[in-house]
């Protein structure tokens, strides 16, 4: 495998979460064991030219997804070509909307989610690219902008 980093998901219901990821964000199934219990220990998916892995939770040895522990602090980043019809996709398939899609300062159109498994999503679609100068002139001083 060489040097990679890949995100692994746990999730209440990890089949339920790869029918949602494949139909709302496009993501392909390129793998999945399935226990004697039923429960997946180990799912592969390839999303935006990314692998993703996930599985079932398996609380006997502490593997809990967010719904089961009450969040999560992480969040993943997902650019699309249409921030506004994958995050009405998601909702329609069960996400919330966390922050509405709405035009960013970064020059993007973007909002978050929290699909029904409790991960955080920011869901954004890419419409300018700004150089760091006229990033700075957009922030203002709310941030300092380095390179």
């Amino acid at each position: 495998m060489g040097q990679s980093l890949v995100p692994y998901l746990c999730c209440a219901d990890a089949a339920a979460a790869i029918d949602f990821y494949t139909t709302v964000f496009g993501a392909a199934e390129t793998q999945r064991w399935t226990a004697p219990d039923g429960r997946i220990g180990h799912a592969e998916l390839t999303l935006a030219g990314w692998t993703l892995y996930l599985a079932d939770e398996h609380p006997e040895f502490g593997a809990r997804g967010p719904r089961s522990i009450g969040g999560t602090p992480v969040s993943f980043v997902l650019a699309v070509p249409d921030a506004d019809a994958t995050v009405d996709r998601a909702v329609a398939a069960g996400a919330t909307v966390e922050r509405p899609v709405t035009r960013q300062d970064d020059g993007s159109r973007s909002g978050w989610i929290i699909d029904p498994f409790g991960h955080r999503w920011n869901l954004l679609t890419p419409e300018e690219d700004l150089s760091a100068e006229q990033l700075r002139d957009r922030v203002g001083e709310a941030y300092e902008i380095t390179e």
